[in-house]
C-alpha cells in the first residue's frame, strides 16, 4: 500500500474524518503496516500490549469466551479501529481474530500519547473519536446483553401460550 492509499483509507474511516490531512500523515509516520492471516488472533482477551489498530483491509471479529464458550460480539470492517482500551491503559476487553487476511495500521500507544500531548487539536480530535468508539461498542454490547436476557423470558412466554 502506498502512502497515498493509506491516507485515503484513513481519511475515509469515520474515526479519522475530522482529522486534517497533515494529521493523517502524522499517523502514518507513527504507525506501521501489519498483516494478519485468516483466523490469526490479533490479540487475546485481557491482553495488555499497548497497540492501537486501524483496519485497512479485511474483517476482524471481536470475541468473548464466557464459560469457555466462544461468543462473537461484533465484526469490524476496513476503516474501523480496535485496541482502544490500550490507549486508556486498560486490558483488552475482547479477543480480536482475523476472519480473513487483514491489513492494518498499528500504532504504539506511547507514540500516540506523545502526538496528542504535542498537538492539542490532534489530541482533542483523537480522544473525542476514541470516546465515540467506546460508546458505540458499549451500545452494541448492551443490545446483545438485552437480547440474551430477554430470550429465557420469551421462551417461558411462548411455552405458556402453547398450553
Amino acid at each position: 500500500m502506498t502512502s497515498t492509499d493509506a491516507v485515503v483509507a484513513l481519511g475515509s474511516s469515520p474515526f479519522f474524518q475530522e482529522f486534517l490531512p497533515k494529521h493523517l500523515e502524522k499517523l502514518l509516520n507513527l504507525g506501521s503496516e501489519i498483516h494478519f492471516a485468516k483466523d490469526q488472533v490479533i490479540f487475546p482477551e485481557g491482553d495488555e500490549t499497548p497497540v492501537f489498530y486501524v483496519i485497512v483491509s479485511g474483517r476482524v471479529a471481536l470475541e468473548s469466551h464466557p464459560g469457555g464458550r466462544e461468543k462473537r460480539v461484533q465484526i469490524l470492517y476496513p476503516g474501523e479501529e480496535l485496541g482502544w482500551s490500550s490507549v486508556l491503559g486498560r486490558k483488552k476487553q475482547f479477543q480480536a481474530r482475523a476472519l480473513e487476511p487483514v491489513g492494518a495500521l498499528a500504532l504504539e500507544v506511547a507514540d500516540l500519547r506523545a502526538a496528542c500531548a504535542s498537538n492539542p487539536y490532534f489530541g482533542c480530535a483523537f480522544l473525542e473519536r476514541l470516546l465515540t468508539v467506546v460508546a458505540e461498542r458499549l451500545e452494541v454490547t448492551r443490545a446483545q446483553l438485552a437480547g440474551a436476557l430477554a430470550e429465557p423470558s420469551m421462551r417461558r412466554a411462548d411455552s405458556a401460550t402453547c398450553d
